[in-house]
């Protein structure tokens, strides 16, 4: 299978059964919001997207919230991979940049679910954010201003996406200042 949405749908001979269905799980629930946004997304849509049933699921989260939250968590942790995949600051703000300024459900839910993207573009104590933090000062290796603003940079294209060349410049830039 091919990837989706950056889960790996390929799994290797090893994954448990209980990983390769949850990552199928969060991978169904993003092409449905990609879809129809997150407030009209079904457990019976993921479930189908997913290839699982509605009781494996529900064997994973106890509800379309939980499910919401590790597919946040899961997210947040694949952007934090990219970026530190990345051979310098430029190159890690520039594929964070494109990884957000093209998801699908980003823009979908910037569409129909304005509140939900207010909850996430908010910096809070939430434990993500700090997670957020923690790992984008280690990126960037930057002080808490500088890291402040390349969150910031990086959020506001949830909502304004960038264009490639346009966050080929921002990035460049911006490394500059950390």
């Amino acid at each position: 299978m091919t990837p989706r949405n950056g889960y790996s749908v390929k799994y290797a001979p090893q994954m448990a059964t209980h990983q390769r269905s949850r990552i199928a799980i969060l991978a169904g629930a993003k092409d449905v919001i990609a879809a129809v946004g997150s407030y009209e997304s079904l457990m019976n849509d993921i479930a189908e997207r997913s290839e699982v049933s509605r009781a494996t699921i529900y064997n994973h989260f106890s509800d379309r919230e939980e499910l919401m939250h590790a597919l946040l968590a899961s997210e947040v942790e694949r952007l934090i991979s990219v970026g530190r995949s990345a051979a310098t600051k430029a190159d890690a703000l520039f594929s964070i940049s494109r990884e957000i300024s093209e998801d699908a459900a980003l823009a979908k839910m910037v569409e129909t679910d304005k509140d939900d993207v207010m909850a996430l573009t908010t910096i809070t104590d939430h434990p993500i954010w700090i997670e957020i933090h923690r790992a984008a000062a280690d990126i960037f290796g930057a002080d808490e201003n500088s890291v402040g603003l390349a969150l910031r940079w990086l959020i506001a294209q949830i909502t304004s996406p960038l264009t490639q060349s346009q966050s080929r410049s921002q990035a460049d830039r911006l490394a500059t200042l950390l």
